[in-house]
C-alpha cells in the first residue's frame, strides 16, 4: 500500500512540475517571444529541477512551446465561457478587455504567446497548431456571436476580425509603449459589433 502511495506522490509531484515549467513557458513566450525563451529560463522561472525538462519534454524546446501554445489557447477558449449568452456587444468588450487587462498588467510587456510562435518558428508543425489555436478562438467567439444572434457568416467573419485587430493592436501598443493604438482599435471594434 505505501509503495502505491509514493507512487501517486511522485506523480502528482511530476505533473506540477510540467504544469510549473508550460505555464513558465507560456508567460516568457508572451513577454519575450520564442527566441528569447530557453530552457533554463523555464527552469528557473518554474523552480523545477534541471533535470525534468527532458524528463517532461524529451522531444525539446519545440515539445515544450507545443504544450505552452496548447495551454494558452485552451484557457482563451475556457475564458470565453464567462460571456456565453451575452449581448454581441458584451462579447467584443470581454474580449478587448482580456487583451487591455495583459497589457496593463505587464506594462506592456507581454502580449500573445500563440502570436510570438507563430511570428518567429521554422517550425511547420508549431505553425499548424497555432493556426488550429486561432481557429478554436475564431469557432468559440462565433459561437458566442451566433448566440447573441448575429448570422453565422457574420459571427464567423466578426471572430476573425475582432482576434486579428486585436493581436495588431496588442502589438502596436507594446512597441509604443502606449495604451493609445489599442483603444483606438478597440473604439472602432465596438462601433462596429454586429
Amino acid at each position: 500500500m505505501t509503495s502505491v502511495i509514493v507512487k501517486e506522490v511522485e506523480r502528482i509531484v511530476a505533473t506540477d512540475a510540467r504544469r510549473k515549467m508550460i505555464e513558465s513557458a507560456v508567460t516568457l513566450l508572451a513577454m519575450r517571444g520564442l527566441q528569447g525563451t530557453a530552457f533554463s529560463d523555464v527552469l528557473e522561472r518554474s523552480g523545477a529541477p534541471r533535470g525534468s525538462i527532458y524528463h517532461h519534454f524529451p522531444g525539446g524546446k519545440d515539445q515544450l512551446v507545443d504544450a505552452a501554445i496548447t495551454a494558452s489557447g485552451q484557457r482563451t477558449v475556457q475564458i470565453l465561457d464567462a460571456v456565453e449568452g451575452a449581448s454581441s456587444i458584451a462579447i467584443t468588450t470581454y474580449f478587448l478587455d482580456l487583451w487591455r487587462d495583459v497589457l496593463v498588467r505587464s506594462k506592456f510587456r507581454a502580449g500573445c504567446a500563440v502570436l510570438a510562435v507563430t511570428v518567429a518558428t521554422d517550425s511547420t508543425e508549431l505553425l499548424d497548431h497555432a493556426a488550429a489555436i486561432f481557429r478554436a478562438w475564431q469557432a468559440r467567439l462565433a459561437e458566442l456571436y451566433v448566440s447573441a444572434g448575429v448570422d453565422p457568416t457574420t459571427a464567423s467573419s466578426y471572430a476573425i476580425t475582432l482576434i486579428a485587430a486585436s493581436e495588431g493592436a496588442v502589438a502596436l501598443s507594446r512597441a509604443q509603449r502606449d495604451m493609445a493604438p489599442f483603444e483606438e482599435v478597440a473604439a472602432h471594434l465596438l462601433a462596429t459589433t454586429p
